[in-house]
């Protein structure tokens, strides 16, 4: 069990302590970011919209609508540095459309939302990946005609060799070419793609392209990093794998977000769970105060899924089965044809 976080840890932002994205280890009684944003987390109240000590991403007034359908309306959305944050919710809740918003995929109708201060509207996706907002995707975006270590080379940021000019001589970018191909395979050591590094893309399991994916993203040390839906098609076997990997960026110093429907695994590597339901955020709180709200489960179950019935409607419940039965009943007799009289009277 990791050790309870201190007083220190409790207020990230103090000028004398260690800010909640230091990317260091402590191998004893805890690691040091773990504690630091379960710390600043610790005594927040269970409420949407709740203010975090050290928010790196914040969203206000945000909607999306397609048409007349309201896909995304959340008024006000803190993401706590340093920490993972589990988002959760019903199939078609708006999960990925907010991501699409704050990485630039998609524009929102109204609202704003920035990181570390910075406004992230009308942003391009690989403008807010330069500034350190990366995100991996629910069907994974892996080059099947590249190889492995070609998709991982793609992941670098400002890469001479891709200007024109510069291109033409050599020595000006081989030195970085060369940093930036052992940075790869020690990610692809990392994540055990190592072997297969010369593999084409397409050919890996999906298990190992959501690897190549997370393995990616970290190519441009992001200081968030967003998973739609990580382990979603992945062995269990594998999944463990990508669990660890996924409390390792934490202990880097990163900020996680999350989407997933696997509760099992948000219990065990959140800090904190945002839920939504037709768009908005219905709930926040630490994992384990998400079963104990009823607007989740409501959301999940249904509003009255565990009230028992009044007498009015469990009169017009039943009336409703007799009328399907009824109606079933004539369906079953014009299959088989008009019954027919015979002379004395009777059926046949």
């Amino acid at each position: 069990m990791p050790a309870e976080p201190t007083a220190h840890g409790a207020h990230a932002a103090g000028p004398d302590e260690v800010p909640a994205a230091a990317p260091t280890r402590e191998s004893a009684a805890g690691r040091i970011p773990q504690r630091l944003a379960q710390a600043a987390l610790k005594d927040l109240p269970w409420e949407v919209g709740v203010a975090k000590p050290d928010p790196a991403i914040v969203v206000d007034k945000v909607t999306r609508t397609f048409g007349g359908l309201t896909a995304v309306s959340v008024d006000h959305l803190e993401v706590q540095r340093g920490g993972i944050t589990g988002l959760i919710g019903p199939n078609g809740a708006g999960k990925t459309t907010l991501f699409n918003l704050l990485t630039g995929f998609d524009q929102p109708n109204t609202g704003t939302w920035s990181f570390d201060g910075r406004d992230l509207g009308k942003l391009s996706p690989h403008q807010v990946a330069r500034l350190g907002v990366v995100r991996t995707f629910q069907l994974t975006k892996a080059l099947s005609r590249l190889t492995v270590l070609q998709n991982m080379l793609l992941g670098a940021q400002g890469q001479k060799g891709e200007s024109f000019l510069r291109a033409l001589v050599p020595g000006g970018w081989r030195a970085q070419e060369k940093e930036n191909t052992e940075r790869a395979m020690d990610l692809l050591r990392r994540f055990k793609l190592d072997a297969k590094k010369d593999d084409f893309a397409g050919i890996l399991s999906g298990g190992q392209r959501k690897l190549l994916e997370m393995a990616r993203a970290l190519m441009s040390d992001p200081k968030v990093v967003m998973l739609d839906e990580p382990m979603a098609g992945v062995n269990p076997a594998l999944t463990q794998s990508l669990l660890g990997h996924v409390k390792d960026l934490r202990e880097e110093g990163m900020t996680v977000i999350f989407v997933e429907h696997d509760m099992d695994v948000v219990r065990d590597i959140s800090d904190w769970v945002v839920v939504m339901a037709a768009g908005k955020i219905i709930a926040e709180g630490p994992p384990e105060s998400i079963s104990q709200n009823k607007a989740v489960v409501d959301a999940y179950l249904g509003a009255h899924h565990d009230a028992p019935l009044t007498v009015e409607e469990e009169d017009r419940v039943l009336a409703e089965a007799d009328a399907a039965l009824g109606r079933e009943d004539g369906r079953s007799t014009g299959r088989h044809g008009t019954d027919e009289i015979s002379s004395d009277g009777s059926t046949r």
